[in-house]
């Protein structure tokens, strides 16, 4: 299935969690946050949210600096 991460359309597999694709993609699940479809997801649900066709995923990243 095709989605969109960032606005570069990527593919994945249908029912693919949102946990999963952040693994894949190289994103540490704990320093990111995300938005499906314009709705902001928990943390808490990175593992149930799961992915489908034409989805819209925008990944920001937490850094740290001083």
């Amino acid at each position: 299935m095709k989605m969109y991460v960032n606005g570069q359309q990527k593919t994945a597999r249908e029912g693919m969690s949102l946990k999963e694709l952040l693994t894949r993609e190289g994103y540490d699940p704990q320093r990111v946050a995300v938005e499906k479809n314009g709705k902001i997801v928990q943390k808490g649900s990175f593992d149930s949210e799961t992915l489908s066709e034409s989805d819209r995923i925008e990944i920001v990243c937490f850094v740290g600096g001083g």
